[in-house]
């Protein structure tokens, strides 16, 4: 008699990871590094103030005090930006058994929300983006982190020159010389190579550690005008890359994001994800920009 085996069976239960491995990259160090804080309106205003240069200053015994003439501080005006995704699921696809998730519903809320958090990183730093009032036929936009930041470092007018570590050492510089305490180097990942590059230069060690294993990365450069810790951000422009303070930052929230059903059509449910939000650079020549890269 012929033995029954697997090659003949009909009904057989397909072998599916029951993960789902979502490998869209989703890390927004902006987001994380920054603090948050509460607008109430959709344009708003923020100042921003420098010290005078130091001068030579001794006073003669005995005489009357020179007054001086004030400035007034610059007063920086920012618009918030509504970011929104919809999407719309049937009844019978949250009621059937998937692989993965429990409900499609809530694997496409957690989904969304992910991406948002990219779109408001690529906001703030992946494009050099102006602000506009909007209308009601036009999107009202904010003005990006890029350019809020009144600081440049060209590398290069045509964006074709790489990173270097002189052009990280100047930006270094002008930070220092204006005051600023950065403390960030942000770069795009390709740029991470290059920056790993600057230990191979002559006098200087990698380390190896456990005999085994070779680190070839730069997670902190010391310089002679501060430490920088070195970030990767996937949503940074490429052209670009951005020696910062993370505490002279600040997302803001005029409306937070949440979800909402809207009326119902037919047998599937729709959802709407929205919140109202901008950004602030507390003073725009704290930080420094490398421009031009390839």
């Amino acid at each position: 008699m012929a033995t029954y085996t697997t090659y003949t069976q009909v009904g057989q239960k397909e072998d599916v990871s029951d993960i789902i491995a979502n490998i869209s990259p989703f890390s927004t160090p902006c987001l994380a590094m920054f603090k948050d804080e509460k607008v109430s309106a959709r344009t708003f205003s923020f100042l921003e103030d420098s010290l005078a240069d130091s001068a030579v200053n001794a006073a003669v015994e005995g005489a009357d005090a020179s007054m001086l003439t004030l400035t007034d501080a610059t007063e920086r005006t920012q618009n918030t930006q509504i970011l929104s995704k919809a999407f719309q699921v049937s009844a019978t696809a949250d009621a059937v058994a998937t692989y993965g998730r429990a409900k499609e519903t809530a694997y496409q809320l957690a989904k969304k929300l992910k991406e948002i958090k990219k779109d408001y990183e690529r906001a703030m730093v992946g494009v050099e983006q102006a602000a506009v009032a909007g209308n009601a036929s036009t999107a009202r936009k904010m003005t990006s982190i890029i350019n809020q930041m009144s600081t440049a470092v060209d590398a290069g007018s045509n964006a074709t020159d790489a990173l270097t570590e002189a052009k990280l050492l100047l930006a270094g510089q002008t930070a220092y010389d204006n005051g600023s305490d950065v403390d960030t180097f942000m770069i795009k990942p390709a740029d991470a190579q290059i920056v790993a590059g600057f230990s191979a230069a002559s006098g200087r060690n990698r380390e190896i550690s456990q005999g085994k294993t070779l680190v070839n990365a730069i997670d902190l450069y010391v310089s002679p005008y501060g430490e920088y810790r070195v970030v990767l951000n996937r949503e940074l422009k490429t052209t670009h890359a951005l020696l910062i303070d993370p505490t002279m930052f600040k997302t803001c929230t005029l409306r937070p994001f949440t979800r909402t059903l809207l009326a119902k059509n037919g047998d599937s449910d729709r959802h709407h994800i929205v919140g109202e939000v901008s950004c602030k650079h507390t003073n725009f020549a704290d930080s420094v920009k490398i421009t031009g890269l390839s």
